[in-house]
């Protein structure tokens, strides 16, 4: 081996690995598959106990970080599904539990009762776990006879990095707002590392030793689907002003408009927190008798969508920053739609809501209409949105049609449906009134005077005067039925 050579001293092996390397001893395709299965264990359980935390969770930042790393692991779940399947192993029984330890750790983290316990659990234990494991079959692995492992690795443990950096920050940033840490932090890692222990490590590499006593695990875990937010959406029930409509008038400019299209884009925050629960409930079985049914595909793709979502209202959160104005002091964005169909609507039907949302916004006055009013506006950033916008709206329609429209005979059995569920949610408008919860504050004139000041301009009366609500139609301008 030692005088072996390539051809005019190329890179030998593809580049792959040296021939010392490749020369030396490696795992076998069980002990693989063994170690793979584990990782995937460990993303599934992570990728749901996001997915727990993305509608009750208040901090809009923990929100949509949550949805991003949901997003990222469900692409990493299908890189090992398809590493598995190569290795002479279906990707069947993929659900079952390596290690009942294993099971206990991340039941722990996702029963924990607060923000900061479940940061810690998963970004300062869990995810460090699942990286050093990785490593580790990185270096015990043949780098040649298994490079298409190292290859998927390599993706994923970028990404994992980025995602941990995300969580160290953020738990640090927790920890300043609240004056130090939490008290009990420090124990709590302790007992889950113990768990790991208890296990022989994430990928079971290491003599197991006696598991600590469960803190959390041993109560039933019940899901919280009831969206949740922070201090800067302090008019959850208000429906005051018809962004759509607003819109459609063809009498008011389309520079103005691109305000209203920030907001609605920043109220898409509601659309992660519904398909979260599609999602969780789904997969747990807790919705609908079908649910356990689907293939893993269908998750992979919603949980897409559900990070495009969350893009989407933070593009609306960049367009408000870049203009100068400041949304939490005027803009009231609800929480009324995620509200309604979380918990008026089963899974099935919320998708069919969504679907039939998602199939509207494909006609000329959808998607199409807001990219040419971004690019009539003058503003390069609003166009720019929308163009992003609509291709990945066009996306999410392909999706419905995967995962929805084909368990009926044709689209309009489908659309109807999707219409006939969403006139299901009851809009309590008056009864939120009544009950104090809001009192439907008309917000537009005051984000519009800041626009203008902004601008150095007076206020156009007209624009001022704008004053139309969701009493009486949906966001689709269609009637609200009164006897609902």
């Amino acid at each position: 081996m030692d005088k072996y050579r390539s051809l005019h001293g190329l890179p030998e092996l593809a580049g792959v690995a040296t021939f010392a390397g490749a020369a030396g001893p490696g795992i076998g395709v069980q002990e693989c598959v063994d170690r793979l299965k584990c990782f995937h264990y460990a993303l599934q359980r992570t990728w749901q106990v996001l997915l727990t935390r993305i509608a009750c969770e208040p901090i809009y930042e923990l929100k949509m970080g949550y949805s991003y790393h949901a997003h990222l692991i469900a692409e990493h779940i299908t890189l090992l599904r398809d590493r598995v399947a190569e290795l002479r192993h279906p990707p069947l029984r993929l659900h079952r539990v390596p290690d009942q330890n294993l099971q206990v750790l991340f039941d722990e983290i996702r029963n924990a009762p607060d923000c900061g316990m479940v940061m810690e659990g998963l970004y300062r234990v869990a995810l460090p776990a699942l990286r050093e494991s990785m490593k580790e079959y990185s270096e015990d692995t043949n780098p040649l006879t298994d490079a298409p492992s190292l290859r998927l690795l390599r993706v994923i443990l970028q990404e994992l990095e980025e995602m941990i950096g995300w969580g160290e920050a953020s738990c640090k940033a927790l920890e300043e707002a609240v004056s130090g840490p939490h008290e009990d932090l420090q124990e709590w890692r302790e007992e889950l590392k113990g768990w790991l222990a208890a296990a022989g490590g994430l990928a079971a590499t290491r003599e197991p030793v006696a598991a600590p006593n469960p803190r959390y695990s041993s109560e039933e875990f019940v899901y919280d689907s009831t969206p949740k937010r922070d201090e800067r959406f302090p008019d959850p029930y208000n429906m005051g002003v018809h962004a759509e409509e607003f819109l459609h008038d063809s009498s008011f400019e389309s520079r103005d408009k691109v305000f209203m299209m920030f907001f609605k884009r920043l109220r898409e925050i509601d659309v992660p927190e519904m398909m979260a629960s599609i999602l969780y409930e789904t997969v747990t079985g807790k919705g609908e008798e079908e649910g356990s049914k689907k293939p893993w595909g269908f998750y992979r793709d919603m949980t897409r969508q559900l990070w495009d979502e969350a893009r989407h209202a933070m593009m609306g959160e960049v367009g408000f920053a870049r203009s100068g104005v400041n949304w939490p002091a005027t803009v009231r964005v609800n929480s009324t739609w995620s509200k309604g169909l979380n918990q008026q609507l089963t899974p099935r039907e919320r998708h069919a809501v969504l679907w039939f949302i998602e199939q509207g916004l494909m006609s000329k006055t959808g998607k199409r209409f807001e990219w040419e009013l971004g690019t009539d506006s003058g503003d390069v950033f609003s166009e720019l949105i929308q163009d992003f916008d609509w291709a990945d709206e066009v996306l999410h329609a392909r999706i419905g049609r995967e995962w929805y429209v084909k368990d009926f005979e044709t689209t309009e059995a489908a659309a109807e449906y999707g219409n006939a569920c969403w006139n299901k949610v009851v809009s309590e408008w008056e009864k939120w009134k009544e009950e104090g919860l809001t009192e439907h504050h008309n917000w537009w004139p005051d984000l519009y005077r800041e626009v203008c000041k902004n601008r150095g301009e007076e206020p156009d009366p007209r624009v001022v005067a704008y004053d139309r609500s969701y009493a009486e139609t949906r966001a689709d301008l269609q009637k609200i039925d009164s006897d609902s």
